[in-house]
């Protein structure tokens, strides 16, 4: 008896489970039940307690019954807030101030959770500390014996994207020497790159951005390069697995050898190609041309090419490739080469803040 007593109640605590979750049935006839989270016009993800989080497509989906009250936004801009379910291949919310309304299922945009739209209404205005990621990777090389050399390799990215602007820094870094007695030169290499940009959005596919970008190198007898740029941006593609932005603008170029100094003016052209392979993969490629504006037929071009792939939540690989060119070197004896190219690779710490 007392089993029975026990079944009886596994059952019923079941059933009550079953009524307090929402349910989701699809085109195809399959049911699932769980908690919904947030749906787009493509998909819709539902937390279920024992398949984890499931996405979705939103076209696939016949019905909708909510127990808790979801955010409902239509392509109005409008939102209601209050338990949903199917009528007639629409959806009815049942809202506390407006009681039940029937909306078009074609007009929803979005529907999200209490704890979605806080988390949303948080990403309109983040604090500045809020919503960065990116990652950096150290190598570090020591042998000795018949061998003495060192080197360090170093690069790091971090940004920072909002519904309205973006701030993006970078830094690279590459030294090598050979420590053996008598070795000419010591010094192997010494390259640094570093850089940030801010972009704001003043239309769907039109931004401003503002961009500073600092390099040096000793073989090259460069102390310091300092280039002040803005300019117009264009997104030809702005997607969720994809983008692709192209530049245009002007930069003021500080450039302090050890031989001479100059500046001058330059304009900025480029174009900027981010892509996700796959779930765990991101390739990211920069290309950009700076025609001196005082000296023409002097240029200065850059090409940058990286890629992610993620390993574990925190750690992945990371490969950074850095090209730079220049026309115009200072004179040297022997001749300075005219390209610079800086590659680094191995583990890389992501983060997430």
């Amino acid at each position: 008896m007392r089993n029975v007593h026990l079944w009886a109640a596994l059952s019923v605590f079941a059933f009550c489970s079953s009524l307090f979750a929402d349910q989701v049935v699809l085109k195809n006839g399959d049911r699932l039940t769980g908690i919904i989270t947030k749906s787009d016009d493509k998909d819709l993800l539902i937390k279920t307690e024992f398949a984890g989080e499931i996405t979705v497509q939103w076209l696939a989906v016949q019905e909708i019954s909510s127990t808790q009250p979801l955010h409902v936004v239509l392509s109005n801009g409008k939102t209601m807030v209050g338990s949903v379910t199917t009528a007639d291949g629409n959806l009815a919310v049942t809202t506390a101030a407006n009681g039940t309304v029937n909306v078009s299922k074609g007009d929803v945009t979005a529907l999200r959770s209490d704890a979605e739209q806080i988390t949303y209404e948080n990403s309109l205005h983040p604090r500045l500390l809020q919503g960065w990621a990116g990652g950096a990777n150290v190598g570090f090389a020591l042998t000795g014996g018949n061998s003495e050399t060192k080197s360090l390799a170093v690069a790091f990215t971090a940004d920072r994207k909002t519904l309205t602007d973006d701030i993006a820094l970078y830094a690279n870094t590459v030294y090598a020497a050979n420590d053996a007695p008598g070795a000419v030169p010591h010094t192997t290499a010494s390259a640094d790159q570093g850089g940030a940009r801010y972009s704001r959005n003043i239309g769907p596919l039109l931004f401003a951005y503002g961009s500073a970008d600092f390099q040096t190198n000793a073989l090259q007898d460069l102390n310091l390069r300092s280039v002040l740029g803005g300019g117009l941006g264009f997104h030809a593609i702005k997607g969720d697995r994809t983008t692709l932005d192209f530049l245009g603008g002007l930069n003021y170029t500080k450039e302090n050898y050890t031989t001479l100094s100059r500046n001058f003016a330059a304009l900025t052209l480029g174009e900027e190609l981010s892509h996700k392979l796959g779930a765990s993969t991101l390739v990211t490629q920069k290309l950009y041309f700076f025609p001196d504006l005082s000296d023409t037929g002097e240029y200065r071009g850059t090409f940058n090419f990286g890629s992610v792939t993620k390993l574990s939540k925190w750690l992945g690989w990371q490969n950074a490739f850095g090209y730079i060119y220049v026309t115009n070197p200072p004179p040297a004896t022997p001749p300075l080469k005219k390209n610079d190219i800086i590659l680094t690779t191995g583990l890389n710490i992501s983060f997430t803040h």
